[in-house]
């Protein structure tokens, strides 16, 4: 299938500014996210300044940014300060604190005040109908489920979310979104079975350019690749006389 014909959204995933601009130039990146740990590997040190940078700069856009409290009302302080930050954001809230209570009372608060979440690090279906169960079904919400990390314990994802979308049956402002993907091929798993936005890295949207490439012009671009990488790294092998090789017999067992 084309790339142009993906009725799935796609968000990118990243936290370097100038990065995240120039994906913006792209009409088919529909979103962003992010969150703390991206942000570190950035080097961001102020969290607000540039959550509300990124939020002047894209303002047609949804743009989740993540709480990082871990008690439920510091959760919910930083929540509601960051839904003021502007009206494109969804405020990410993880689906358990540290201790592994589950954010529900909390998700449930926030959705009826109006406020758009983006559940993340979700992992399992009992979590997702519980994100659900709790969520405004007038309010938009994004339950994000790690399927790249589900894959990652060698548990095929595609299962889990395809039942994940029939979950959201009750909750038509609700998306399910694929979080995690680890390769290009995930965008069309999560197209086939209905899943409504996947998130990547810059690296495996760059790779859209793939899509509908002859495999046979693949091949030699990779065989000219190798061929390349070995010339200009100055790799040398010491010959010897062809007459000097002994060549085992193949039908003389090693």
């Amino acid at each position: 299938m084309p790339s142009d014909q993906l009725k799935i959204k796609l968000f990118a995933d990243g936290a370097d500014f100038n990065s995240i601009l120039e994906l913006y130039k792209d009409p088919r990146i529909q979103g962003f996210t992010t969150n703390p740990t991206l942000m570190r590997k950035a080097g961001i040190s102020d969290y607000e300044q540039f959550g509300r940078k990124l939020l002047t700069a894209i303002a047609d856009r949804p743009i989740s940014l993540e709480v990082f409290a871990d008690d439920l009302c510091g959760m919910e302080k930083q929540a509601r300060t960051i839904a003021t930050w502007g009206p494109n954001v969804n405020v990410k809230v993880p689906v358990t604190n540290t201790k592994g209570e589950f954010t529900g009372s909390l998700i449930n608060r926030l959705s009826h005040d109006g406020i758009e979440l983006n559940i993340t690090a979700i992992m399992t279906l009992d979590q997702i109908g519980d994100v659900v169960d709790a969520l405004d079904p007038n309010t938009p919400a994004i339950i994000s489920v790690f399927a790249g990390r589900i894959a990652d314990t060698g548990v095929d994802p595609v299962p889990l979310m395809a039942e994940a979308i029939k979950l959201l049956k009750d909750r038509p402002k609700a998306e399910l979104l694929w979080a995690s993907p680890r390769e290009l091929l995930n965008v069309f798993q999560a197209d086939e079975i209905g899943c409504h936005i996947i998130t990547a890295t810059s690296d495996i949207l760059a790779k859209l350019k793939l899509v509908g490439k002859d495999l046979s012009e693949y091949s030699l671009d990779t065989v000219k690749m190798f061929y390349t990488d070995a010339t200009a790294a100055g790799f040398s092998i010491e010959l010897v006389e062809a007459g000097s090789i002994e060549l085992q017999d193949p039908s003389v067992a090693a």
